[in-house]
């Protein structure tokens, strides 16, 4: 009990520090949407996870939304936050747990398991195709691997620098490129770099306390900024060319962005974290949203009754193989 508890506040404190003296980007919003755009559940089949669920690291679940019901779920009886989810072609779900990673098949059978060393932690669990998967390993040293699932051989370690004395700050969405290139959200430092296999910086660009980051096709950045509340598309030269900030959307405030994708059709859904608001304010609070290029909310999902908090969500409907990085565009 008293691991769970310190774990749940080490969370809080994790979104406390990113925001820093930041307070306004957590004021509830002057007004809300009574009747939100789009049509709940009912909107796209999606894969759905968040991080401390009911302010707990315990008894985690992700869910799986058809036709607006929830049709599948499973839940992580271990100890740790659910922040990364992928549901591969094979109808598999690759998942990071906090204190290691798995796979589970739709009749809920853990068929690949990773646990994360003592003192460390991992938020990102990402295929690399069929047989391998990325992680994200913080702690002293923080180890970027690409495990080889048969037998957990590391195909590739690169150790990152860190700042932060908090293994729980360090990181939490690293994603591979198209070019083999990997690209690291340093939520401690405050910048998204761009590393080669071979563990060279090649591009970097400030970012506060950025969570997620993708690399589009347009070979812009999408980057997600955590307790900041904001999302930004930056060019390669460094410069903001699209940016939604905490209260750019009315009726909607953005508390904590964790995830965001870019989809087919060119809108962005954004994953707006509420778990650090307390429980009684939950409810009124928007948990995911899908905004076109000139920042029209089409979708806007607040469904406390069958869904916890948003870190991680992937549209079911979209074109693709996501264990090829088709899903990052």
């Amino acid at each position: 009990m008293r691991k769970s508890y310190l774990a749940a506040a080490s969370c809080l404190i994790c979104v406390l520090s990113a925001i820093g003296q930041d307070s306004t980007s957590r004021a509830p919003s002057s007004t809300t949407l009574v009747h939100l755009p789009g049509k709940g559940l009912a909107q796209h089949p999606f894969l759905y996870c968040g991080e401390w669920q009911n302010q707990s690291v315990d008894n985690q679940t992700m869910y799986l939304v058809r036709k607006g019901k929830v049709v599948w779920s499973y839940t992580n009886r271990k100890h740790g936050e659910l922040g990364d989810c992928t549901r591969m072609s094979n109808g598999n779900i690759v998942f990071s747990r906090q204190y290691g990673a798995s796979e589970v098949t739709p009749d809920k059978k853990i068929v690949w398991n990773y646990d994360a060393p003592p003192n460390t932690e991992i938020h990102t669990a990402y295929p690399m195709g069929k047989d391998k998967v990325l992680i994200m390993q913080n702690g002293s040293p923080a180890r970027l691997l690409v495990l080889r699932k048969s037998d957990n051989h590391i195909d590739l370690e690169i150790d990152l620098p860190t700042k932060s004395p908090s293994t729980h700050g360090q990181f939490r969405h690293v994603r591979p490129t198209k070019a083999g290139t990997f690209l690291v959200p340093h939520m401690d430092f405050g910048k998204v770099v761009e590393y080669s296999a071979e563990g060279k910086e090649l591009w970097s660009v400030d970012a506060p306390s950025a969570w997620a980051a993708i690399r589009l096709d347009n070979g812009n950045t999408l980057i997600s900024g955590n307790g900041f509340g904001y999302v930004r598309e930056v060019n390669p030269h460094g410069d903001t060319v699209w940016e939604v900030k905490a209260d750019d959307l009315p009726g909607i405030h953005l508390s904590t962005v964790q995830e965001v994708s870019r989809l087919h059709n060119g809108d962005t859904l954004i994953n707006n974290w509420t778990a650090s608001l307390p429980l009684a304010e939950q409810p009124s609070t928007v948990q995911l949203i899908e905004i076109t290029r000139q920042k029209k909310v089409v979708w806007a999902l607040r469904d406390w009754k069958d869904l916890g908090p948003a870190s991680s969500t992937q549209l079911l409907d979209e074109p693709g193989v996501p264990e090829n990085g088709d899903l990052e565009r």
